[in-house]
């Protein structure tokens, strides 16, 4: 092994995005063997490769004992996909986990004792600590909350979710309950804005919205007087059409971006490609779309996500333009690895090198947050190997790359001490 392969292999890793199911729902209603093998983005290329919506439903069926049926219906599809990132995932799982160098029948049935045993409490924290070697992870778990996580206050830190502000579909009466304010008009949804993040900023790590998903990333300022009669409509409990939930959605985005510059916290934004099978508009995902946004708030820390695959070259030009834009990698290793070492190497170049984040999971189980770190630490080395092997880097110059990478930029972005801090105080 090579100095930088070791010291990649070493460092603990931040990891700045995750989707992580709760301690008590991991331990009473985890994943079985099949669905902590299967449970995270394989499902989309098993589809693609044929096999039926049917079939992954009953493969990731943790209710359901019979394993052979599970198994058999996606036998055929899993021989397509093997060697697709989300493959390569599901085999670093059956291969570290469940010790199988190839996925049968009778190495599912025996991984079953060893996955009750991962089911246990504090399995969670330790899976992802020590066999991840992360430092800590940041989760999206779509609340508003971020409150204090019992199972590990320093190590599970929470975004504040921003999505059905920017969709323009938020709940008045949820924010009602959460703040206390009765929203009737656009300075009293301020206020409970503001309310919102008193309550929970300071607990925060980040603010998310993955509205890309539901809308376009084209961002336009939308004046009070156009707002104030959707904002009415939303009131009055009336479908808003979608160019009425683009004018409060874009309005509401614009005040989450104001709040976050306030408190300190880093906007994160979905951008590129679409988890699932069959519904992505890819007219709707360019990190271009945002580019009246990112200018009308140079102040705020923007974060965007999945390097826009497969518009990377893209959002490296908006990061490299923008002064307040960085680039996450988080589960581009897993979309497509070869491109995100691609780009990585581009970036180098292109970009300064403060603005990258190496790695986030972007998933709900534990064992496949790890494997996608182990996938992101492998293809990292690689591409960094590269550099060097092209004369771009000595391997003291790659060893210090990736530990910026891998670290540095993210603690110098996220106020992570702070956010420790402010949750040991709220835990007591």
């Amino acid at each position: 092994m090579t100095d930088l392969a070791q010291h990649i292999q070493q460092t603990p890793l931040i990891d700045t995005h995750e989707h992580l199911r709760s301690e008590q729902e991991y331990v009473e209603n985890g994943p079985d063997v099949l669905a902590d093998l299967f449970g995270n983005y394989v499902p989309a290329d098993l589809i693609t490769a044929g096999a039926s919506p049917q079939a992954i439903n009953a493969l990731l069926d943790s209710s359901n004992p019979d394993i052979a049926a599970r198994w058999n219906g996606v036998k055929e599809a899993w021989s397509h996909c093997q060697f697709t990132g989300y493959g390569e995932a599901v085999r670093l799982i059956a291969q570290d986990v469940y010790g199988m160098e190839e996925i049968t029948l009778a190495g599912i049935e025996a991984g079953a004792e060893i996955n009750r045993q991962r089911r246990q409490p504090g399995e969670r924290l330790r899976i992802l600590r020590d066999e991840g070697n992360l430092d800590h992870v940041q989760i999206d778990d779509f609340v508003w909350a971020c409150l204090p996580d019992q199972s590990g206050v320093d190590f599970f830190l929470y975004d504040l979710s921003w999505v059905a502000f920017c969709n323009g579909t938020f709940s008045v009466a949820s924010l009602h309950h959460e703040t206390g304010c009765e929203v009737h008009d656009l300075n009293s949804l301020r206020q409970a804005m503001a309310a919102l993040f008193a309550k929970y900023g300071p607990n925060a790590i980040a603010v998310k919205s993955q509205h890309a998903y539901e809308r376009t990333l084209r961002w336009q300022e939308r004046s009070e007087s156009d707002v104030a009669p959707v904002l009415a409509r939303h009131l009055r409990g009336v479908t808003l059409t979608e160019q009425e939930r683009l004018c409060l959605g874009d309005w509401c985005l614009a005040r989450g971006v104001e709040l976050s510059i306030e408190y300190n916290l880093p906007f994160k934004i979905h951008t590129g490609y679409y988890a699932g099978n069959d519904r992505m508009p890819v007219e709707r995902i360019k990190p271009g779309n945002l580019c009246r946004l990112l200018a009308r708030y140079l102040d705020a820390k923007f974060v965007l996500m999945h390097i826009a695959y497969p518009y990377d070259p893209e959002v490296a030009a908006l990061a490299k333009h923008f002064r307040n834009v960085y680039v996450d990698l988080c589960w581009a290793w897993s979309i497509d690895p070869y491109s995100a070492g691609d780009f990585v190497r581009r970036f180098i170049h292109t970009v300064p090198i403060n603005k990258l984040f190496v790695f986030g999971g972007d998933t709900g189980w534990p064992s496949a947050s790890v494997a996608y770190a182990k996938q992101a630490r492998r293809w990292l080395t690689r591409a960094l190997q590269a550099e060097i092997n092209d004369g771009m880097l000595t391997e003291a110059q790659a060893i210090r790359l990736a530990t910026r990478l891998m670290r540095d930029n993210q603690r110098d972005c996220f106020d992570i001490d702070g956010t420790r801090a402010a949750l040991r105080a709220a835990a007591g």
